[in-house]
Formats: C-alpha cells, structure tokens, sequence
C-alpha cells in the first residue's frame, strides 16, 4: 500500500531540508504518493494570501501532510501560516521531543523529554487589538475547559502509548488564578483517570530553572499554548538546538509534521544547512502512519552519521569553518547509506 501526504516545501531553505527528508523517507521503502503544495511569501502574489485554500483542502483530503519551515513576518505582515493551519485544522496538539543525540554538542548526555503543547488557544488566538493606536494594545487570553481536557488527555495517552512514567502540568496559577487555575484543575481531574501514571504541576518559571538544573526529573510536559512555545525551545536548548529538533501538529483525524527553526533565507540555495530536523520529522510521520521499524530505522541513521561526525553540516562540527563539512543533500546522502 501507500500513503498520500501532502508537502509543503515552505519559503527560504525549505525547499532544501524537505527534499532531503523526502529522499531519505523514499529510501526507507515506505511507499508515499507526495501531494506536493506551495504555501508561504513566494504564493501571496498569486493567491493574495500565504496559505492557499488548495493546501487545505490537500491536507484535509489526505490527512498527513509535512513542512518545511515558512517565514512569518515579525510585528506586521501576514499572520503566521503555522497557527492558521493548526486552527483551520483544528491540529490542538504540539508535539516536541527533545532528545539526546550523541555528537550534537549539549548541556547533557541523555535527554529524553516530551513536550506536549495545547495548540489552538491561549493569547495565540490571537484575539487583540489597539487600545489606543500607537500607546496601548491588548491581548486577550482564553483557556477552556474542552481545550485543556483533551491536550492533557493527549499527553496522558502519549504516556501510556509509549510507556512513559510521569506527566507534569506546567502553569502559573499562583498568579493567573482563573485561566491557569482552570488549566491546572482539569489537569488533575484528568489525571486521576490515569492512576497507572505519574502526575505531578510546577510553576512555569520555577519549571524553566528545574528543567535546565535538573532535566531528568521531568519526561512528559503539558502546557497552554504561549509556556508551550517557549518551554520546549528551552528543551531543544538542552539537546543542541532547533536544528536537530522535530515536531508535529496532532488533530483528533489530521497531522501536519514540521521542522521548528526558521527558514533562513540568506542561506537558501546554498545546499548548506543542517536537515536533520525535518529528516527527524519524516521519522515521526512514519511512525504516526504506523511504519514504526521504517522510523526506527531513519533515526538510528540520523544517529549514527551524527556520531560518526564525517558527514555532517558545518553547524554539526566542532568548529563552523571545518573545510570537511558536507552539504544539506550529502548529508542526506550518508543518512540514506546508514539505512
């Protein structure tokens, strides 16, 4: 059989990390139909937007569908084509491994954490507006009930899934008694359905200073979408970077996978950057499609040519300017031969 999934190569290097993935998800025998589509800056002309109605209805109709980055415009522009996507689509949760991959330089050795983020809510809905133009905005936060039973639901049933021990609500409801206070109380009415597994909360602040001082006291973590966004970067932080980190937008019927660095425009064309976030995010829709041995296959690749350390992007040698540093395609290249 094979599996329809829509591709988004994305603006800037996207078009360079995702072929990279694609060559190398190819390589595994998996048999995937690539619907591929064009979404972000290059499509505004045409389309006068940067996500076409096209690209939705593309994922709608196949259900999977993988990214390369898309650039999102700082303080004006177009709203960000990620969060348009994952409310047109309902895709509630961020999901964000963090682990240790030996040869990426880190503060630790065995990292291996879960982030998972509710995705639709919080101040990222994006209910705001100019008080007075110029001198004040605000910004209106929103938790739900239904929003937060079914993340952390999410994040319980990843743990039970994947035989993971403890889960932990990351909030601030000391002072945001409402919002978070609701975050927090269904977390703990969810988790009494989970007796089997761990459940514990911290104060977000307090969980940052912890996860950098003691990160292996932590395995699954649920957040409201903003302590989301900035914890697991923080978590990528502890196992090398954006560079090597995956993640992906989970709805109840669709999944849309995607790299969470940027998209780099200065370096695009140059068959220079690193891949192996989106190869990683490959691995992932693999096993969120069920070809579990092809992922495991593509991350223990991605693992050995990283330690190996002779085939890899110059941000992935010990100094930057390495003449032995290959490109984002040669990479690929030993990643596909490691398979």
């Amino acid at each position: 059989m094979s599996y329809p999934v829509t591709l988004i190569p994305g603006d800037g290097i996207g078009a360079e990390v995702t072929q990279a993935m694609r060559r190398v998800v190819d390589a595994t025998g998996v048999a995937i139909e690539w619907d591929v589509q064009q979404a972000g800056e290059a499509v505004i002309a045409e389309y006068g937007t940067p996500l076409p109605e096209p690209v939705l209805d593309s994922i709608r109709r196949n259900r999977v569908g993988i990214k390369g980055p898309v650039t999102t415009p700082i303080g004006t522009g177009f709203r960000s084509v990620n969060v348009s996507l994952r409310k047109a689509l309902d895709l509630y949760a961020n999901l964000r491994p963090a682990r240790t991959i030996t040869g990426v330089a880190s503060r630790y050795d065995d990292i291996d954490l879960i982030i998972v983020r509710e995705n639709t809510e919080c101040l990222y809905a994006g209910i705001e507006h100019d008080v007075i133009p110029g001198q004040a905005a605000e910004s209106i936060r929103i938790i739900t009930r239904r929003a937060t039973e079914r993340i952390v639901r999410f994040a319980f049933n990843y743990a039970r899934e994947h035989g993971r021990k403890l889960v932990t609500a990351i909030h601030k409801a000391n002072i945001l008694k409402a919002t978070d206070g609701l975050f927090l109380r269904v977390a703990q009415e969810v988790a009494a359905e989970y007796p089997e597994i761990a459940f514990n909360d911290r104060i977000v602040d307090n969980a940052c200073m912890q996860l950098v001082q003691r990160p292996h006291e932590y395995d699954v973590l649920v957040l409201p979408n903003l302590y989301g966004d900035i914890v697991s970067d923080l978590c990528s932080g502890l196992v090398g970077g954006l560079g090597v980190s995956p993640g992906a937008n989970i709805g109840d019927e669709i999944a849309v996978f995607e790299p969470v660095h940027g998209s780099a425009p200065k370096y695009a064309g140059q068959n220079r950057v690193n891949p192996t976030a989106t190869i990683l995010c490959g691995a992932l829709m693999l096993r969120h499609l069920g070809e579990r041995a092809a992922a495991d296959r593509v991350e223990a690749a991605v693992a050995q040519v990283i330690a190996e350390g002779r085939q890899v992007t110059y941000d992935l040698k010990a100094t930057r300017d390495d003449p032995t540093a290959v490109g984002t395609q040669e990479m690929a290249d030993a990643i596909i031969a490691a398979l």
